[in-house]
């Protein structure tokens, strides 16, 4: 556990102001559900996410979608890349998403870029060398509340996502939001 020097006493209510630069390195925003753990004599907070609950699916999930489109699939929450499936994926699990990927999440609207076409391709994780050249980006929306998305990816020169794999990934992110549902 990684010691911060940061010291807050607890109110008369049993409140704690987790400090801005904390949350904003852990991207925890106002209203955000965290989870509480014990440990002995520790409190630990965890940023919760409803997808790592049912990582083992979304492992299974990401492998199935990627080889039926052809191309590297991706399952996020709203804050990581939590499972890929295809070619390439070493170069995004595990990674932060970007903030435009958040952008896109929280408008909760489909993103879908050709650059063959002369769309923009967004960065889906932060430190990532993946270098797509077609993309679609459907968040995973569950009782009004963004929980990740469905990420399909080409790296291949000219590619242009037809809109049997947009189907697909939008069905795909329908089914993992159902689960929560």
């Amino acid at each position: 556990m990684k010691a911060t020097g940061i010291v807050r006493r607890i109110d008369e209510l049993g409140r704690v102001v987790i400090p801005k630069e904390i949350r904003r390195t852990l991207r925890i925003r106002e209203g955000d559900p965290l989870e509480l753990f014990t440990d002995r004599d520790e409190l630990m907070l965890k940023k919760y996410s409803p997808i790592a609950s049912v990582e083992r699916f979304a492992e299974g999930t990401a492998k199935s979608l990627s080889e039926q489109s052809g191309y590297l699939a991706a399952i996020l929450d709203t804050d990581s890349v939590l499972s890929v499936g295809g070619a390439g994926k070493r170069a995004l699990i595990g990674k932060t998403v970007t903030d435009k990927v958040t952008e896109i999440m929280t408008a909760r609207s489909s993103y879908l870029a050709n650059k063959a076409e002369g769309g923009e391709i967004v960065p889906i994780a932060n430190d990532s060398d993946y270098a797509a050249t077609a993309q679609i980006i459907v968040p995973i929306v569950a009782g009004g509340d963004c929980l990740g998305a469905v990420v399909l990816l080409s790296n291949e020169e000219g590619a242009v996502l037809e809109a049997n794999a947009v189907k697909l990934a939008r069905l795909t992110a329908d089914i993992i939001a159902n689960q929560f549902e």
